[in-house]
């Protein structure tokens, strides 16, 4: 699946030209071919709001005896012909796809990071992927991460990777020579230490990479668990991770609200509507503060894709509503 997305991906990518406007045509694309999904999801909330003042008298009717309740309510939904599962689909199926999506987009991360670290050590030009205010899309949207590929991010690059880019060098860069190593050295704990052996060669070889992500004096911000520092070359300006974070908010209410309209109120639905609200907008400001560019650019644009689909998708099934009421009246004038 990871190979099968990151084909996807270079595909768009020999057309647009550029990685970052890749991800946005690609996450498109991928709601795209959910929207029948979110469909089918939107009809069954609305099918389960009307029923909610039947649902409402079951409750007070069978209040003292759960088990009767549950068969009441299972009797209703095939009654009416509804799933109640069939809201939860687009979500059960956006998971395994963000997953799969974030996998493909680390590979290209890491592999472009490695031709990046490649040119640094030969002391060439680095080729950076910038897209609008970022410097490097394969670097964090951040104003703590430098533009160029530091220690967090190689120590992201799997062994399978390191061993890969190894092997394949012509020749080992004059700035490595004295480390002797090996396709070994990549394996298991001797990863770590080989990671941290190359950068500090590097910032000891190449001053325009040691003063890129050298500490800009006086901007070092301590907190109580962790230390932010301002580098000479910031990548972003926090931007993308804001942007998630806010974007995440206005969907989970837009979402929470059609879904909890669609419950019966329940305290367990209210709890997990109020859960859902703060933890992941939290979760998405996390993921895309510490990750690539690229990631980030594509959690906000499913985001935003996400709303405009629900508002749309709204607007259509309203329509719809309209016109079978106005139908319906015609007939009992009739």
């Amino acid at each position: 699946m990871n190979d099968f997305l990151f084909s996807i991906l270079s595909w768009i990518n020999s057309w647009v030209g550029s990685w970052g406007w890749s991800m946005v045509v690609f996450t498109i694309m991928i709601r795209l071919v959910l929207t029948p999904l979110d469909v089918k999801s939107r009809v069954s909330m609305r099918k389960t709001t009307k029923l909610q003042p039947m649902q409402a008298a079951l409750q007070k009717k069978y209040a003292n005896d759960k088990e009767k309740l549950n068969q009441k309510m299972a009797e209703l939904y095939k009654k009416e012909h509804i799933n109640p599962l069939s809201s939860c689909l687009p979500l059960l199926l956006t998971w395994p796809i963000l997953i799969a999506v974030f996998a493909a987009m680390r590979m290209v991360a890491n592999k472009e990071l490695l031709i990046q670290l490649s040119q640094l050590l030969n002391g060439e030009a680095i080729t950076m992927e910038p897209w609008l205010w970022i410097k490097n899309l394969w670097m964090p949207d951040n104003l703590f991460s430098p533009a160029y590929p530091n220690l967090n991010t190689l120590r992201q690059i799997s062994t399978a990777e390191w061993v890969t880019w190894f092997n394949s060098l012509e020749s080992v860069p004059a700035l490595l020579k004295d480390l002797d190593l090996t396709a070994a050295s990549f394996e298991g704990n001797q990863l770590m230490n080989t990671v941290q052996a190359i950068e500090t060669a590097l910032i000891n070889g190449n001053p325009e990479y040691a003063h890129a992500i050298a500490v800009n004096g006086g901007w070092t911000f301590n907190l109580l668990i962790t230390q932010f520092s301002l580098p000479n070359v910031p990548n972003g300006y926090l931007l993308l991770p804001i942007l998630s974070a806010v974007s995440q908010i206005v969907m989970t209410k837009v979402m929470g609200g059609q879904q909890q309209s669609g419950q019966s109120g329940s305290d367990t639905a209210a709890t997990t509507g109020k859960f859902m609200t703060y933890f992941f907008p939290l979760f998405s400001l996390w993921i895309c503060l510490g990750y690539s560019s690229a990631f980030a650019l594509y959690w906000v644009a499913g985001n935003l894709v996400s709303m405009g689909q629900t508002f749309a998708i709204n607007k259509y099934l309203d329509n719809k509503d309209k016109q079978a009421a106005a139908v319906a009246g015609e007939g009992t004038i009739k």
